[in-house]
């Protein structure tokens, strides 16, 4: 019986930048590069779980189109600001409150939130506001969630919210950009197999190793779902809701936008995709 030979080598090399390396897995045979790439890359873009910052209560702001005192940014800024910090919640916590405090003239960073056990910031360097007088003083009570892919504010189960409180679209993937190129390699005679390269960048709160194979687990536990699924006659499909239909189209669309966004504020990647 003839088989779909497997590939044999993964190896990763790391480059420059920090965070970001190269996933390379070979021989596969020709067409597999694309088969396997693209559902890695779909993967690891939208459906490894993260943490990130879900909303935040600035003192002095009621609403996010308005400025403060002796501070450079508005509130808008600040909001989006605090969308860049890059958390890891450890085993068993899922939401978490941190706090910044500031005063005086100075240039507020990630690093100036208050330390918390169970919580690790990766970019402590992210720059939250410029204080511009020796009176500024910037108070932030910035929430965190644990979750998966992109979520907008709508998404979200309306709940009794503290006063002040200001919600923000959240974005809890830890991969940044996954770059897709596919190489012919020589196996034996053949010169037609293929190299799956993958050129992945994460925020720091995974490894790219640990990106890869999270995603590699998925697929396969969605295959063995599959497998498992009876067939013929007998079998009924689960019912679907119209609302999760809809939930789960909206959730769809928005990985889809948030991914074009991010595609055009970074320079494209050259190659296969």
């Amino acid at each position: 019986m003839n088989t779909i030979a497997l590939p044999k080598k993964l190896y990763f090399l790391p480059a420059a930048e920090p965070f970001r390396a190269q996933a390379i897995l070979e021989p596969l045979a020709p067409g597999y590069g694309t088969t396997l790439g693209n559902a890695l890359r779909r993967v690891l873009l939208a459906s490894l779980p993260g943490a990130a910052v879900i909303g935040a209560k600035i003192e002095g702001a009621t609403h996010e189109f308005m400025g403060l005192p002796n501070i450079k940014e508005d509130v808008l800024e600040i909001l989006l600001n605090l969308k860049k910090i890059c958390l890891r919640l450890d085993e068993g916590i899922d939401e978490a409150r941190l706090e910044l405090k500031a005063y005086g003239e100075k240039v507020v960073t990630a690093a100036d939130i208050t330390k918390q056990t169970g919580v690790t910031i990766t970019n402590p360097e992210s720059v939250i506001a410029h204080l511009t007088d020796m009176g500024g003083q910037l108070n932030v009570e910035i929430f965190v969630r644990r979750g998966v892919g992109y979520e907008t504010i709508e998404q979200r189960e309306e709940k009794k919210k503290e006063l002040g409180y200001i919600d923000v679209d959240s974005i809890y993937s830890p991969v940044l950009t996954v770059g897709l190129d596919i190489e012919n390699v020589r196996v034996g005679k053949m010169v037609n197999w293929e190299k799956l390269i993958l050129d992945i960048q994460t925020d720091g709160t995974m490894s790219v190793e640990e990106a890869f194979r999270a995603s590699a687990a998925i697929l396969i536990e969605q295959f063995n779902a599959v497998l498992a699924l009876p067939t013929g006659e007998d079998s009924e499909p689960a019912a679907v809701s119209q609302e999760e239909a809809v939930a789960e189209t909206e959730s769809t669309e928005d990985v889809e936008t948030a991914e074009e966004e991010a595609a055009d504020e970074k320079p494209k990647k050259k190659g296969k995709k």
